[in-house]
């Protein structure tokens, strides 16, 4: 082992004499000009090498804790975008499904009558439904469905019943 400050230390702390030969008591100078106490300056060194590996490691867990936190929202933020580009297409589809309707709907219906006026009107509503659901985002479909339930707050109560009432009726089976 080389003869390095730290080991002569270590070597005077145990036998009391320094590498010439020469007796110290605790708290004596020797040749260097540094105080010498037996053991507090090791333990002070362990001390503070103990403190300073727990805040590295401290560190080093933060640091991976927001990595972690900065993966996960991406990843969050990709799958709702994903979500709502799926949620827009589908209700597009649905336009566009309801407007195929409506339109044999009307090659379906007698020319004349009180069944053409009826087909009419519910081909007429389908149509412009589908096109509404081909043209708006979700965002524009929620707004305007908590505009229509502010203008019609009983009928929306009811229709939010009526609903309750099937979807108890459908878990039964």
């Amino acid at each position: 082992m080389a003869n390095t400050p730290n080991t002569m230390n270590r070597t005077e702390e145990r036998t009391g004499t320094t590498p010439a030969g020469q007796q110290h008591s605790s708290g004596q100078q020797h040749a260097t000009g540094q105080q010498h106490s037996t053991g507090q300056q090791h333990s002070q060194g362990q001390g503070t090498n103990a403190a300073d590996k727990a805040r590295d490691a401290a560190s080093q867990v933060t640091d991976r804790a927001r990595e972690t936190a900065s993966s996960l929202s991406g990843k969050a933020s990709d799958l709702a975008s994903n979500i709502s580009t799926q949620a827009e297409h589908a209700a597009s589809t649905v336009g566009g499904s309801m407007q195929s309707l409506a339109g044999s709907i009307r090659e379906h219906t007698p020319q004349s009558g009180m069944l053409h006026s009826a087909a009419t009107s519910v081909a007429d509503t389908l149509e412009h439904s589908g096109r509404y659901l081909q043209h708006t985002d979700l965002r524009g479909l929620g707004a305007d469905l908590t505009n229509m339930v502010r203008r019609n707050p009983l009928p929306a109560v009811l229709i939010g019943i009526g609903f309750g009432f099937l979807l108890a009726r459908a878990a039964r089976r």
